[in-house]
């Protein structure tokens, strides 16, 4: 096939593994560090620790030695001047400018405090080293000494809570000018680190923030703050659990880690490539099938990738040319690449890592997370096939040829049996383990591991009886059967079971359930090739060649780590800046003083506030920044306007926005990936993609306004099957609507009603809300009664007013979850509230820490003013009935004139 740009590679390579190509020497140390990083992960994920007694480390310790891992490694494989930035030498410059305000600081303090002069002296020269680079840039061959010296110097700071962690909590709030210079020193250096491996957009954000901590006093009242010290600005940054070692490093340390490495093991075992050949073998012989197999490949890969960029190039080499050969213009080709790998991230279980970050955020467990974002997510890969389809139909395309052709007959057939076959096996998969552990009690692990062995060697000597298939190019436009290219490489969703069994059924945490599916990926890494050889397969050295994929797979897995452990970290700082200044409070009175109080315009400038934060940042960086500054302030001004969001929507709606930055022009990373893929102008081609991801930005406003589309209300199989259906229906009609074409091309009153019948669709309960409120309000009085009727997982609605720590008087609505069944105050306790009566009024006594009630930002003291219960109205679900008229209406007229046209020009269809 024809090479595509290069630029596209080398730019996933400098995202995900760094752009330099050393020497042996150099290239061994690089391999063995990140390989070590990978085998210390998987030891502080499994039990062995605590089984033998050995390197038990906390979780601040190993967040320690984590980010030293990611930092040495940001320094000597990412050079300090690289093709991704070619403006970096400005960066060295503003460094220099930054140690001469340092050392000048130094000068100043020496005459009145020595000791915080040498701190202020440590600090800039770090910075100092940190601009030789950029100012002297190496060649890519070989690592300067300046860079050595950089990633020694960020390791030590980073592992500087490892090493002295006894001595930091014999002092906690009193750091040493030690401490101090080692925490200022760590913060240039991780600034630098961040600038190298992800670009200047999140070092600038972070830096910003960290200079806002400290000129507090001097901005604009809105935003003013009494400002911090040096030491106070370090001790919550650097020397504690709030800011660059907090929650986003926790969650990289304990859940990102080993799902990225799964993913890295899975590619290196081939699954990519089967994912593939399976999308082709499948889809390519459809209209615009090549452009069909890159959404569903996309999608298979997104579930365990943690990169947009990554997806792109390693989907978009395969399906691009493809794309480009059966009809589609190079932008559009790079623009459904980009739609298809972005959304990606948005599909359960992995999400970009933000999935375990909301976990964290929100306070729910990871599998109601998964719950709530399986649904958009879906509903936006299916409306992307039909834009795709619709593309298609505009452009008169076809398909790839198959190897041997069927009948229709036989292909549908050949379906059903397919999916039936796959919810058969997943019935006796469920039922029949459910009951294996039911009747083998305590010996149930040994039980299931034995036919999880047996399944594997089943399905891998199935593969071997079929020929390998060969990858689809555009020297190999022929597709292959899809009966052979699935059962080539069934076994490779056996990891993917164990993962999602362990996730949803056995409920285990994220982070040992990755734990166990490594570990089985492992044990397939280095048993696959010698089992097939056995089998009858020849392999060369198979034996070798499996533990030395396995240990490139690790290698692997930790170099794609390097950004994501360098991005949390730096997030980390904004993280702790808010906690130190209440810069959130400020973000809820701009946007609410800019959007005037109107509902729906504060959530448009939400969204623009989330896309311009997310320019050029990576996924897991992008969330926790908009999900810091921007989530609470949805949920916050929605209550005060007596909006019920639950906090899981608004921080699905951030998230969907912040990763949108990944396709809009002028930084959109992902679209400029693609377009060096597809050789189309990246401006273009990101316009392309955002039209084409439209729907995806219309998805969270839909959701907010009709939460039934996370599944939260809920409660059957019928109202499931609705709310999906509808949904559907929804999005399929958005997308006709912005594509211009239906059953043949719309014209512009037929798109406006076909707007018009999706919205209704969407969102019934706009219109029902209009005929009768959504809630009867009942006294405060009946919160008990209220509580105690409340089904398992639902949510009670209250609404509550008082005064903020800031002293303004606050009223809002809010949706505290409830667990499962129990009596009243055992329920509202579990919440983490706790109330107190008199009379009619109640008042909030205690709200725990880290409970749902301290996230919805209920404060003790506080009246509850009223229960909010669901009102008794009919069901909103009959205005579909005239929107599925309008639709039919439509498609009769469209109908019509199709064939009309077909009549009098036989060759226009064709």
């Amino acid at each position: 096939m024809n090479n595509p740009d290069t630029s596209s590679i080398d730019l996933a390579g400098q995202v995900e593994t760094g752009g330099r190509k050393p020497g042996p020497p150099v290239r061994a140390l690089l391999y063995v560090t990140a390989l070590a990083w990978s085998l210390f992960q998987i030891w502080i994920a499994s039990p062995l620790p605590f089984w033998f007694d050995v390197f038990v480390v906390s979780e601040t310790q190993a967040r320690s030695i984590h980010l030293a891992f990611a930092v040495f490694l940001a320094f000597i494989a990412f050079p300090a001047v690289s093709p991704m930035a070619r403006h970096r030498p400005l960066a060295g410059i503003f460094f220099l400018l930054l140690a001469a305000g340092l050392f000048g600081l130094a000068l100043y303090q020496f005459i009145q405090d020595i000791p915080r002069a040498w701190v202020f002296a440590a600090t800039g020269g770090a910075v100092l080293l940190a601009a030789w680079p950029s100012l002297r840039p190496a060649p890519a061959e070989r690592v300067p000494v300046a860079d050595w010296l950089l990633g020694g110097m960020a390791a030590f700071c980073a592992a500087y809570l490892f090493l002295f962690h006894q001595e930091l909590a014999q002092r906690p709030g009193a750091p040493t000018p030690l401490d101090l210079a080692i925490a200022g020193c760590g913060m240039a250096l991780l600034l630098e680190a961040t600038r190298r491996v992800l670009g200047p957009a999140l070092m600038i954000i972070a830096l910003v923030f960290l200079l806002y901590t400290f000129a507090g006093p001097w901005m604009p009242d809105m935003i003013a703050h009494r400002g911090a010290s040096f030491a106070r600005a370090m001790s919550q940054q650097w020397l504690s659990n709030e800011g660059v070692f907090g929650i986003a490093l926790g969650v990289s340390t304990s859940f990102v880690f080993l799902f990225v490495l799964f993913g890295a093991l899975l590619e290196k075992a081939g699954a990519g490539g089967y994912f593939i050949r399976v999308a082709f073998a499948l889809l390519g012989h459809l209209r615009g099938g090549p452009a069909k197999a890159a959404v569903v490949a996309s999608g298979m890969t997104g579930v365990v990738s943690g990169s947009s960029i990554a997806n792109v190039v390693t989907t978009g080499t395969f399906t691009v040319p493809l794309m480009k050969r059966v009809g589609f213009p190079a932008h559009k080709a790079g623009a459904v690449e980009v739609s298809s790998s972005v959304n990606g991230q948005l599909m359960p279980p992995v999400m970009g890592a933000a999935a375990f970050l909301m976990v964290e955020y929100v306070g729910i467990p990871y599998v109601e997370v998964v719950k709530h974002a399986f649904l958009p997510a879906v509903i936006a890969y299916i409306a992307l096939f039909y834009i795709v389809h619709l593309e298609a139909m505009k452009a008169g395309m076809e398909g790839l040829p198959r190897r041997h052709e069927s009948t229709w007959q036989r292909r549908l057939l050949g379906f059903g049996l397919t999916v039936s076959g796959l919810f058969i096996l997943a019935g006796v998969t469920y039922y029949g383990l459910g009951w294996i552990k039911t009747v083998t009690g305590d010996a149930s692990p040994w039980v299931i591991g034995t036919l999880v062995m047996a399944a594997y060697l089943g399905l891998l000597w199935i593969a071997c009886r079929v020929p390998e298939p060969p990858m689809v190019d555009e020297g190999h436009l022929e597709l292959p059967d899809p009966g052979p290219t699935l059962q080539a490489g069934l076994h490779y969703l056996l990891p993917v079971v164990v993962l999602v069994w362990c996730l949803v059924v056995e409920r285990l945490s994220p982070g040992l359930s990755a734990f166990w599916a490594v570990v089985f990926m492992i044990f397939i890494m280095v048993t696959q090739r010698p089992l097939m050889v056995l089998f009858g397969r020849r392999q060369d050295n198979a034996f070798l060649r499996g533990f030395k994929d396995l240990a490139d797979g690790m290698v692997q897995g930790a170099r794609n780590m390097v950004g994501i452990g360098v991005a949390t970290a730096a997030a980390g700082i904004i993280v702790g800046t808010v906690a130190m200044t209440g810069i959130g409070l400020a973000m809820t009175d701009l946007v609410e003083f800019l959007s005037g109080g109107n509902l729906m315009l504060m959530l448009l400038l939400t969204a623009v506030i989330c896309l311009v934060l997310g320019l050029g940042l990576p996924t897991t960086a992008n969330y926790i920044i908009v999900a810091t500054l921007m989530a609470p302030v949805i949920v916050e001004l929605g209550s005060m306007h007596g909006l019920l969001i639950p906090l899981i929507a608004a921080h699905l709606f951030v998230f969907y926005f912040g990763i949108m930055a990944d396709v809009t022009p002028p930084v959109g990373l992902a679209s400029f990936a693609a377009a060096a893929v597809s050789r189309a102008d990246p401006i273009r081609t990101g316009v392309q993609a955002f039209i084409y991801s439209l729907r995806t930005v219309t998805l969270p406003f839909l959701f907010v306004f009709n939460t039934q589309l996370l599944l939260i209300g809920v409660d059957s199989l019928w109202q499931l099957l609705i709310t999906f259906m509808g949904a559907l229906i929804g999005i399929l009609m958005f997308a006709a609507a912005t594509q211009g074409w239906f059953l043949t091309r719309s014209r512009l009153h037929e798109s406006a009603l076909l707007l018009a019948a999706a919205l209704v669709m969407f969102a019934p309960n706009l219109l029902m809300d209009r005929i009768h409120p959504r809630y009867d309000h009942l006294p405060a009085a009946e919160i008990q009664a209220v509580a105690e009727a409340t089904a398992g997982g639902g949510q009670l609605r209250l609404r509550v007013e008082g005064m903020d720590l800031e002293g303004r008087e606050v009223t809002r609505a809010v949706m505290l979850p409830l667990g499962e069944p129990a009596p009243a105050t055992q329920r509202l306790r579990q919440a983490g509230l706790g109330i107190m009566a008199f009379g009619d009024q109640v008042s909030i006594s205690f709200v725990a820490f880290g409970s749902p009630a301290e996230r919805l930002g209920l404060e003790p003291g506080w009246q509850i003013t009223e229960v909010m219960v669901p009102a008794s109205r009919p069901a909103p679900e009959w205005f579909y009935l005239p929107a599925l008229a309008l639709l039919g209406l439509i498609a009769w007229r469209q109908h019509r004139r199709r064939c009309r046209d077909s009549t009098l020009t036989p060759t226009a269809s064709q």
